[in-house]
């Protein structure tokens, strides 16, 4: 499969494409066979880690990039055509970072940064399945001596398996929810690469098991105080990656096409690249990506002017951060129906050898529709519309599970899913 990394990417620095277009043309040399034979990209991660990707939004004093926020979603966007499981299995990692990035200087927030920079990536275990519910977790850190420990069991811990450290929702003894940030490789913890689904099946996501982990103190961060952007933020990468999808769709259709030497009798053109009605196609599916990239940077940037208006106070940030929040789920809106309409529209332009499983063209349809089934979007027209209507601030904060007589005691937890 030849990438076809194109320099046009909107809003992406110069210096950011010479450092990452290299490792991104790597990773997709194997998509394919990753696909097939679903090989999780453990080593292609090791590339981006190596090449300092866990830290562009760390500043570079302290040994980052130094990006914005747009300027990550532009690179999700183009490591999205690559292969779009690897920005959702960095989903975790994008939002710790950025909660350690958002947080007061100091000593802690130093350590964190220092570990970006290091090339440490970490994974998340917020969901449960079953009948947890409503603003419940039944993971807890409870002391045992002078010790914390973690018990706990997971699902959806996207990319912890391929992580350092595993981002964990947890409920303290005194009822705080907790985020409790643990090594993968100590003892106790068990990731399983089990999920099944029909799309995005190399992302690591699967079942985590916590028994008796042992969690240093300085590790164990209250939920309350939570980059406030983050559901934002993790909607984002999900848009980035769709957005990433949409340029993949156009190029493997283009190259399809160039490559054609058999023609339909019916058709309108001596080749089918000099065929108006192909031709067409094409057009429609760069259309189609160029409005899903556009619509995920737009949503970037007002996630960055939350990051800025901290300098401004609580206030300002809070404004902010709503309209953050409904630009996102604008662009997933769009941004989910664009990206799965050109997974289908793309074999109007190919005959029935595209859909040979050798091409696995299927697959940016299969992927789409599965990333898109994440935050469902009907929920979220719903809350854009009555933010227009109304005026009503959207929920940032969230949950996933059975309604129970419990529902209503506060929204202090939320499904990273």
């Amino acid at each position: 499969m030849t990438f076809a990394y194109r320099e046009n990417i909107q809003a992406l620095r110069p210096d950011l494409l010479e450092k990452y277009g290299p490792v991104f043309r790597r990773i997709a040399d194997g998509t394919l066979e990753r696909e097939r034979q679903r090989i999780l990209p453990r080593e292609q991660i090791a590339w981006l880690k190596e090449a300092g990707f866990p830290a562009v939004r760390v500043p570079r004093e302290e040994g980052g990039d130094g990006g914005s926020i747009v300027d990550l979603a532009a690179l999700l966007i183009a490591l999205a055509e690559a292969d779009p499981n690897i920005p959702q299995a960095l989903r975790g990692h994008v939002v710790f970072s950025e909660d350690r990035l958002f947080a007061d200087p100091g000593p802690e927030r130093d350590v964190w940064l220092k570990r970006f920079a290091d090339g440490e990536i970490a994974g998340n275990a917020w969901t449960e399945i079953g009948t947890i519910g409503l603003w419940q977790t039944a993971t807890s850190v409870k002391k045992d001596g002078d010790a914390l420990r973690l018990d706990g069991r997971k699902f959806y811990t996207t990319g912890s398996i391929f992580a350092d450290w595993i981002d964990v929702l947890a409920r303290r003894e005194d009822g705080a929810d907790v985020l409790a940030l643990v090594r993968k490789n100590s003892e106790g913890v068990k990731v399983s690469d089990d999920w099944d689904g029909f799309g995005q099946r190399t992302t690591g996501s699967g079942e985590a098991v916590f028994q008796s982990v042992l969690v240093e103190p300085q590790n164990v961060l209250l939920y309350e105080e939570r980059v406030p952007y983050q559901h934002a933020l993790y909607q984002l990468v999900l848009l980035a990656s769709l957005a990433g999808i949409g340029r993949a769709i156009v190029r493997d259709t283009a190259e399809q096409i160039r490559n054609r030497t058999r023609v339909y009798s019916t058709g309108a053109g001596p080749s089918d690249r000099q065929d108006p009605q192909i031709q067409q196609v094409v057009g429609q599916l760069a259309g189609l990506a160029y409005a899903t990239e556009s619509s995920t940077l737009r949503a970037a940037a007002a996630i960055q002017r939350v990051f800025e208006a901290k300098a401004a106070g609580p206030d300002a940030v809070k404004a902010a951060n709503d309209t953050a929040h409904v630009e996102v789920y604008s662009a997933q809106i769009i941004v989910t129906e664009f990206t799965q309409r050109a997974g289908s529209l793309l074999f109007n332009a190919l005959s029935a050898s595209a859909a040979r499983e050798s091409h696995a063209l299927d697959r940016h349809w299969r992927n789409a529709r599965t990333i898109s089934s994440h935050n469902p979007v009907i929920n979220k027209e719903r809350i854009v519309g009555d933010w227009h209507i109304n005026g009503t601030a959207p929920p940032i904060n969230w949950s996933i599970g059975v309604p129970l007589a419990t529902q209503g005691t506060g929204e202090t937890a939320a499904a990273a899913q």
